[in-house]
């Protein structure tokens, strides 16, 4: 439950430039700490986690009390996972099924997204009424819901009296400007319009519209300034939270579509964001579908297995011009301590740095205009393991070299990231990359659906969706859905969209139809994440070509069709 503890005088205090959030462990050791300092602006309670808010000058005081958890408690920044496909996943032959009559009656389908253009007729019944339930806008200030931080809550009610009324903007100021979540809404549960339907016609909608990340995170993950979709994950796990309670208090169940991912992180699936999805996918009632990311063929992954005879190991990174400033992470297991040097293209050389946690190191290049900076970050809350990050501010064009040694080496594996596509430079990638491992944060932890996208008019895989497994060797995804030039509504009207967001949209449109038959119509009141994940895979489409689970295609395509004819047999 979502637990007030300070109220500020000002919730436009929340909206400031100079504040910045965190999220830390209920119960941990500095919990006292934090929550008693006089700096502290704000806190609330997401289940067992606080978040918190201060402003940046306390922030850097508070920072030492966190130790190596520092970095589990900085939230990540997520973005979108962006750009006849029903009757491929056997969603059309469920709904004309007359037996099961199946479109998602009485089932929620709730979106933490880009916002939702309620206006559009994909969205109203024929009386001109509204299938949106509820709007939560975190990026307005002036009526959050009751018990929650910030933005501005709209009702049903209201949603309707805006569209009955000349003006519906006057009454509810909400708008999706990118149109990535009024696409996915369109797809997972659009009515029927000309030759159009969503997956889940029948069922409602709750929409949250993220707020953008505060201008500290901007800065600090060296995000571009013309990116818009960049969202901190500690306000999904406020959307989210808003979403369950609404479903609980129309006592409905809910299938959750998070179209989102990062590359902030160690990729093992033991961040908060990760452990508390993996919590709530367990409630009876509640179904998590996260898309895997688009990220296979970006080359921003490299992997390697050391050996000490071989050491020391050398990553070269190709960065274009103006290309700006680059965040690189790399991440070792528990067993090891690696430290790194770095030269730049015109060879000049940041002597290797001593891997002491929590220490940074930050040098201006003598004949380069780059500043480079290096931090290390163990033991990782959850893993232990070591995260080292390299900042390059102002990079020159050329070929980087990361070099890196065995201080301890036992283990030998090491992974480095960049950010997620559109959070850099198109002129960055690795020289030596590697499509494994590209699963996006939060579907590389060990609780949801996590869908892939293949292309359901060749059988072939979507090119860019993201290949599993993950550094703790998750099998992931979990399965494939139609997900390339797949048709839905963007604010501007008709149109398509590819990638693993939209095939998410169209599995959470068939976990709300498998919802209705076993929550709705009484077929089986345990239904959670984990049945309907295992009903899915044991449906789906597979050949005889190709070993499963597979890296690409998970456990193969999705077939609801036959996922109920495995379910009869049981």
């Amino acid at each position: 439950m979502l637990i007030r503890r300070y109220i500020p005088l000002d919730e436009n205090i929340l909206y400031s430039e100079n504040v910045v959030d965190f999220v830390i462990r209920k119960g941990s050791s500095y919990e006292p700490l934090i929550l008693n300092h006089p700096g502290l602006l704000a806190h609330y309670q997401v289940g067992i986690y606080i978040v918190c808010y201060t402003t940046i000058d306390v922030y850097t005081q508070l920072i030492p009390y966190l130790g190596a958890d520092f970095i589990n408690c900085t939230p990540k920044v997520l973005g979108t996972l962006d750009r006849e496909s029903l009757e491929a996943s056997g969603i059309i032959q469920v709904q004309q099924q007359p037996y099961l009559n199946l479109k998602g009656k009485d089932v929620l389908i709730g979106f933490v997204d880009t916002g939702i253009d309620y206006t559009l007729p994909v969205f109203r019944y024929e009386d001109g009424t509204s299938k949106i339930r509820y709007i939560y806008d975190q990026s307005i200030p002036g009526a959050p819901p009751e018990g929650f931080p910030l933005g501005t809550e709209y009702t049903n009610a209201q949603i309707n009296a805006a569209l009955a009324s000349d003006d519906p903007q006057a009454l509810v100021p909400h708008m999706d400007l990118d149109g990535h979540g009024t696409f996915l809404a369109s797809v997972a549960a659009g009515n029927p319009i000309d030759s159009f339907i969503g997956a889940a016609p029948d069922a409602e909608i709750i929409m949250v519209k993220l707020k953008k990340a505060y201008p500290y995170y901007l800065e600090r993950f060296f995000v571009p300034e013309n990116q818009q979709n960049a969202f901190e994950s500690s306000f999904l796990m406020i959307g989210v939270q808003y979403i369950l309670e609404k479903a609980r208090a129309l006592n409905r169940p809910v299938v959750l579509c998070v179209g989102l991912g990062s590359n902030y992180d160690s990729h093992d699936g033991f961040g908060i964001i990760e452990e508390y999805l993996f919590n709530i996918a367990n409630i009876p009632g509640v179904c998590l579908c996260i898309a895997v990311g688009n990220e296979s063929q970006a080359r921003h992954h490299h992997a390697e297995q050391l050996y000490l005879a071989e050491l020391p190991h050398t990553i070269d990174v190709k960065i274009g011009e103006n290309a700006g400033n680059v965040f690189i992470n790399i991440t070792n297991s528990v067993s090891d301590r690696i430290s790194i040097s770095v030269r730049s293209p015109t060879g000049e050389l940041v002597s290797r740095v001593p891997a002491k946690s929590m220490s940074t190191f930050t040098t201006q290049l003598v004949l380069e205009r780059s500043e480079v900076s290096i931090t290390y970050y163990f033991p990782l809350g959850g893993s232990g393991d070591q995260a080292t990050i390299l900042r390059i501010r102002d990079a020159t064009p050329g070929i980087w070299s990361i070099t890196l040694y065995g201080d301890i080496l036992l283990g030998g594996r090491i992974d480095a990231w960049l950010p997620l596509t559109g959070f850099v430079s198109p002129e960055v990638e690795f020289l030596s990359a590697n499509p494994y491992n590209t699963i996006t944060s939060p579907a590389n932890s060990a609780g949801g659906i996590r869908c892939g996208a293949y292309n359901s008019l060749r059988n072939s895989l979507y090119p860019e969706s993201s290949w599993g497994p993950t550094r703790s060797a998750f099998d992931i995804p979990d399965l494939v859905a139609p997900g390339y030039q797949i048709g839905g509504y963007y604010p501007s009207g008709y149109g398509t969209m590819s990638g693993t967001s939209v095939a998410t949209a169209i599995t959470a449109g068939a976990c709300a139809l498998m919802m209705q038959w076993g929550l709705i119509g009484g077929n089986n009141l345990g239904f959670d994440t984990s049945v309907l994940r295992a009903y899915l895979i044991r449906g789906c489409g597979r050949t005889d070509a190709m070993q499963y689970p597979s890296p690409q295609w998970g456990f193969g395509t999705l077939n609801l069709m036959q996922t109920f004819f495995y379910m009869r047999e049981l």
